[in-house]
């Protein structure tokens, strides 16, 4: 392995990438909001307010589909500031709003309705869908969306396969077409004004192509290009496997130390699924690394892998780079199988370096040789830290801000990233809040699916 010199941290701007993400997320739906708000008034109240309050809704609604689309686009600006796990998390909570949003316009309306013609609830929903256009696709839309929604609910994701939680999720675009029909055929502020109708069909347009572009164009355009393979399948202990990859213009790849793909094999019983591992080398322009745990089936299967096996990769996703580093040291965490992407950033990260490496067992300690080598090479300090997880120290819990303290005195100089079981991981992110360490320092990715 080539030396490594010791890296020094560049210069950085004085907002970072997660808050100029943040912002750019909020003023484009604050901008949004407001605009369809007065497209809504110049389009006229009705002399029902619930009339009104639904219409309102209904656009509120049709415009958090549009950033739905935009937060599941993947598109890699924003991923690389925010990552697939924060971006997964406004989608769902956008997802909620938009159910409650899409509830109160059917109520509003309906009740609206049927007291200005002095008709029942649901007798007036089955009139309106006899009588105007548009309205049973809405309903249609609506009973899809909560299809959607329950099938998101946490109780119902941890019964389900991914395959089968992606699946459900593929109705939305169904719902999302028969929304935007119903609103093209009786929304107010859409038939009323030339400028509000070329808002919407600019705001869906950009919205449909942005998941185009990043969900499948990009993907396919990437695989085309590179044509990756696996190059090489390596035990890296009895229940631990390294797959390496080759392809053509690797280093016109963007990825990044930190990164990871969701990585399709292309064999006969496994090119349907999709698995999220992390690189956990750094990118030499040449070849791609994986290192993976037997948790599940699909990852056990690994070890099987025939050399020239085609791979379909999607991806880089995630924010877990050196991108976000914000102080000239650092201390990297891993816990676990978690040590992967803390191995890659280990050759990339700038200034003098901390690792802290959380195993069960010395046998559990994966890729320790190549750490301790690697820390060598630039001067960095490797701690492992073996035994159960309950287990506790002389300065408390193991993971604990007294034990982290000892270990790392100047830890509130440093950047901070941590990777492993969720357990892992949340407890020390409450330790280095408990130490001071400012939130700007403090770097943590679950590599969760996005639908």
């Amino acid at each position: 392995m080539t030396a490594l010199p010791r890296r020094f941290a560049p210069p950085r701007p004085a907002v970072t990438p997660r808050v100029a993400a943040k912002v750019w997320l909020s003023v484009f739906l604050a901008a949004n909001v407001l605009l369809v708000t007065v497209f809504f008034v110049a389009g006229g109240l009705s002399d029902r307010p619930l009339i009104s309050v639904g219409r309102l809704a209904g656009l509120y609604a049709a415009q958090a589909m549009a950033f739905q689309l935009l937060l599941v686009a993947r598109l890699p600006w924003l991923d690389r500031r925010l990552g697939m796990d924060r971006l997964t998390a406004l989608h769902r909570w956008t997802g909620f709003g938009l159910l409650w949003l899409l509830v109160t316009h059917v109520v509003f309306i309906v009740f609206g309705y049927a007291g200005l013609e002095d008709n029942t609830a649901a007798g007036e929903l089955v009139s309106l869908a006899n009588t105007l256009e548009g309205v049973l696709r809405a309903i249609v839309a609506l009973v899809l969306i909560l299809v959607v929604g329950a099938a998101s609910a946490r109780f119902a994701r941890r019964r389900m396969a991914y395959e089968t939680w992606h699946f459900v999720h593929l109705y939305t675009y169904a719902a999302v077409f028969l929304a935007f029909t119903h609103q093209i055929a009786i929304g107010q502020s859409f038939a009323g004004s030339p400028v509000a109708r070329g808002y919407w069909w600019t705001l869906w347009l950009s919205a449909g192509t942005a998941v185009l572009a990043g969900r499948f164009v990009l993907p396919l355009w990437r695989n085309m290009r590179h044509r990756l393979q696996v190059a090489a399948v390596v035990p890296e202990s009895p229940d631990t496997v390294s797959v390496y990859l080759t392809g053509r213009d690797l280093d016109r790849l963007p990825a990044r130390a930190g990164q990871f793909f969701l990585w399709r094999f292309l064999t006969r019983d496994r090119w349907w699924q999709a698995n999220p591992f992390s690189l956990s080398a750094a990118p030499d322009g040449r070849t791609l690394r994986l290192t993976a745990k037997a948790v599940g089936e699909s990852s056990a299967k690994l070890r099987s892998l025939r050399v020239g096996t085609r791979v379909f990769a999607e991806g880089p996703y995630g924010a877990f780079t050196t991108i976000h580093q914000q102080r000239p040291n650092a201390l990297l965490v891993a816990g676990g199988v978690g040590v992967t992407p803390i191995r890659a950033l280990l050759e990339d990260i700038a200034g003098h370096v901390v690792v802290l490496y959380r195993a069960r067992t010395p046998e559990d300690a994966v890729l320790l040789p190549e750490l301790q080598k690697l820390a060598k090479t630039r001067g960095a300090v490797v701690h492992v830290l073996v035994g159960p997880k309950d287990q506790a120290g002389p300065h408390g819990p193991v993971l604990g801000p007294e034990s982290l303290y000892a270990l790392v005195p100047d830890i509130v100089e440093r950047d901070v990233f941590v990777c492993g079981p969720p357990g892992m991981t949340s407890a020390v992110l409450r330790s280095v809040r408990q130490l001071g360490v400012a939130g700007v320092q403090v770097h943590a990715e679950r590599f969760s699916l996005a639908a």
